[in-house]
C-alpha cells in the first residue's frame, strides 16, 4: 500500500510543476507593457542591505525586546 501511495503523491507533484510550468511565462517577460515605467535598478549594496541587512536588524529587534521585555524569573531553583 505504501508503494501506491508514494506513486500517488509523485503523480501529483508531478502533475503539479508541469502545471506551474506551463502556465508561467518567463519569455512574454521581455515584452513591455502599455504603461510600463520600471524604475532604475538597485545596485548590489542596496539589495544586500534590503534582502539580508536590514530583515536581520528587524529579526535581532525582536530578539531584544523579547529579552528586554521578558518577565520569567530566571533565577536557578535551589535544591
Amino acid at each position: 500500500m505504501d508503494k501506491k501511495n508514494a506513486l500517488r503523491a509523485g503523480a501529483v507533484t508531478a502533475g503539479t510543476a508541469l502545471m506551474m510550468l506551463l502556465m508561467t511565462s518567463p519569455a512574454l517577460a521581455l515584452t513591455r507593457d502599455d504603461g510600463d515605467d520600471p524604475g532604475p535598478g538597485l545596485s548590489v549594496g542596496e539589495t544586500v542591505g534590503l534582502y539580508v541587512a536590514l530583515p536581520l536588524v528587524i529579526f535581532f529587534g525582536i530578539i531584544g525586546l523579547v529579552m528586554v521585555l521578558d518577565k520569567s524569573d530566571r533565577k536557578p531553583k535551589q535544591a
